[in-house]
């Protein structure tokens, strides 16, 4: 693989023979003055971002999403607080920063969306296909957070709110607004001899909560197993209909547009959030919490799972290996300074997790000083801690709608860029494979993948719909499927392409030469980290559970591995199948499948970083470009035929007949 770093390198006299007047690039990109002017109108310009901080808002938007306010102070607090934070901050330092870095860099360099950047090494091109199946999947089940912060906002502007009281028609007799007195009261009870008395005692283990009532009972209507679907629920699906709606307005005109949506989407949620923590921090029992979130506990800093949770977490909330990263970059301009960008954007992201536990937790502890009970009971994550566990915090509060209203409306802001940003990705990732068909149709092929989707999500607005979308979230875009790919990533770029390489490429755009500690993560550190997480991850694996209590049925975990495999399986697959469907011997098919494929955008900047001598690692070949756009491997005797053969002169015709 080694060979990997120079193939592009053998270029000591290609300036000095002229052979570069041959050299021609594909131009599925036209710019009004080039050779391929003319055909304009079939390809549509590809689109930049009017303004940096257009792309920066949107990486924010994107990566800075729920996992950020309702993941990560769980984790923090569940795995010993402060101690947390150790193995955290060096995932993030050896892996997240890294590959995310890769990935918008990759993304700006090809000028391509998921699938076109992996022809830097088209063997590897099944990385593109796994990242847009994982993607599609997220866009599927993820608009289903912002189904319901729609409908609990919805719900909100009333006078009092409907999960505060057990006064509504979908509460049962076991609802109580108070646990302590409700057991207080059965333990006396309980000491009588007859047998009602016994049947409260029995009964007091049934006690619900009004918040989970409306949760299971109103919200989901939820079956008792996921063989019973039971009917669609209309109210849901008219919000996943308006969930869907926003979603193409926000992105059925292009990254131009997107990049003003983003100004709000990816702003307001932190002056909600700054609203939330100081309205938090004046509650009693405020300091308990924060003091419960950040007390170290050193005892954990042991445990293989505090580790596994880090990095897991932090590929998590990065949103890396979905591919749309590498969308986002390729709509810079290609001298943008994307190495600073990484930086900042790592610090906006691990910065708002941080900042988020103080506004969660504040409202956390003032929930277990007015109930009398630990912290921990009342501390969840995930949806459990948006749609019960907060809501439930919200009803103490003075002015209750107002803070409910604002908590689910940053919630609906959160997921709302995540989304369409995925989706934008996936857009992206299939407009650049099919650029003719596709770029001047956009708003339609737009409009077609949003109602694909909302036709998938209608299987998990349901009264069984949820245990559809634990499956879609624990398997579809699992940790596994994440950490897969961004090992392969950095194998691929590192190994394949050449790390040394890609340096040149990247000092090529941004000007001068990225810090070593990049090139040693790609190729040694992140695959070898991310592959040790794999490993502890499908060893510590557990078959899915709802709500700790339901056990899905073989065919359900089944379907679940499906999906995780039928992303995973991508990148061997394509790999195999490219090499048993290239002409050659084995080591002519793998030399010409690590051969990239270079774009017309990339004719100077390859042409001013290959212009003086190296030597080549690929023995007597050298490759050029053709036609086509494809590099091609010259042997010995074709080279030197070549030196004493003048120059053909460029064709600009003979460049227009193949595109």
């Amino acid at each position: 693989m080694a060979h990997g770093s120079s193939d592009f390198d053998s270029r000591g006299d290609i300036m000095e023979n002229g052979y570069a007047n041959r050299l021609s690039f594909r131009n599925d990109d036209p710019s009004p003055g080039s050779v391929a002017d003319s055909k304009s109108e079939k390809i549509p310009q590809r689109e930049t971002w009017d303004k940096k901080l257009d792309f920066l808002l949107s990486c924010v938007g994107f990566a800075v999403g729920l996992g950020n306010v309702w993941r990560f102070p769980y984790l923090c607090y569940k795995n010993g607080g402060g101690v947390f934070l150790i193995p955290y901050v060096i995932f993030i330092i050896i892996g997240g920063v890294p590959v995310f870095f890769l990935e918008i860099s990759l993304g700006q360099y090809m000028k391509q969306g998921a699938f076109g950047v992996w022809d830097i090494c088209p063997i590897m091109k099944g990385i593109g296909m796994a990242s847009t199946i994982v993607v599609f999947f997220c866009n599927c089940y993820y608009i289903m957070v912002l189904t319901w912060a729609i409908y609990y906002f919805a719900r909100s502007f009333v006078a009092v709110l409907p999960w505060a009281t057990c006064n509504n028609p979908w509460n049962t007799e076991f609802c109580t607004t108070n646990f302590s007195s409700a057991s207080n009261m059965s333990i006396e009870q309980g000491n009588g001899t007859s047998n009602g008395n016994l049947t409260t005692l029995v009964n007091v283990t049934r006690l619900t909560s009004p918040i989970t009532e409306f949760w299971e009972r109103e919200v989901l209507q939820i079956t008792d197993s996921i063989t019973e679907p039971g009917e669609l629920r209309w109210q849901l699906v008219l919000c996943l209909l308006a969930a869907w709606i926003i979603c193409y307005i926000c992105i059925c005109k292009g990254v131009r547009s997107t990049g003003k949506i983003v100004y709000f989407t990816a702003l307001f949620p932190y002056v909600v959030l700054v609203c939330l923590l100081v309205r938090g921090a004046t509650l009693p029992g405020a300091a308990d919490g924060i003091r419960f979130y950040l007390q170290p506990n050193w005892t954990k800093i042991t445990e293989t799972k505090v580790w596994i949770d880090a990095g897991t977490q932090v590929f998590f909330s990065y949103a890396i290996g979905l591919g749309a990263l590498s969308a986002l970059g390729s709509y810079n301009v290609y001298n943008n300074n994307c190495y600073k960008d990484c930086f900042i954007l790592a610090i906006v992201n691990s910065a708002t997790s941080f900042f988020s536990g103080f506004a969660i937790f504040s409202l956390l502890g003032f929930m277990a000083y007015e109930q009398n009970v630990p912290i921990a009971d009342v501390a969840e994550s995930g949806p459990g801690l948006a749609f019960l566990a907060y809501p439930k915090g919200v009803t103490m509060m003075p002015l209750s709608p107002l803070w409910s209203c604002l908590f689910f409306f940053m919630i609906l802001l959160l997921g709302l860029d995540s989304q369409f940003v995925g989706v934008e990705g996936f857009l992206t990732a299939l407009t650049d494979v099919f650029p003719r068909q596709l770029r001047g149709r956009r708003e339609l092929f737009a409009g077609c993948t949003c109602i694909v989707c909302f036709l998938v999500g209608l299987s998990m607005v349901t009264q069984g719909g949820m245990y559809v979308f634990q499956i879609f979230d624990y398997y579809s875009a699992s940790g596994m499927t994440l950490l897969w790919m961004s090992m392969w990533e950095c194998v691929t770029v590192a190994w394949f392409y050449g790390a040394e390489r890609f340096y040149k490429n990247l000092e090529s755009m941004i000007g001068y030469r990225p810090s070593p500690y990049m090139k040693w993560c790609w190729q040694f550190v992140t695959p070898i980290t991310v592959l040790c997480i794999l490993l502890s991850t499908w060893v510590n694996h557990q078959p899915l559970v709802y709500n700790r209590t339901y056990k899905y049925p073989g065919w359900g975990i089944g379907l679940g591995w499906l999906f995780a495999l039928s992303s995973m399986i991508c990148i061997p697959a394509v790999a195999v199948f490219k090499m048993v469907t290239t002409s050659g011997s084995m080591l002519e098919r793998f030399k010409k499948l690590t051969t990239p494929i270079i774009q017309r955008h990339q004719q100077k900047a390859f042409m001013a970083s290959h212009a003086e001598p190296a030597d080549s690692g690929n023995g007597d070949c050298m490759p050029c470009i053709e036609g086509n756009g494809r590099t091609s491997i010259m042997n010995e005797t074709e080279e030197q035929a070549q030196r004493l053969t003048p120059p053909p002169k460029y064709d600009e015709s003979h460049f227009q007949s193949r595109h």
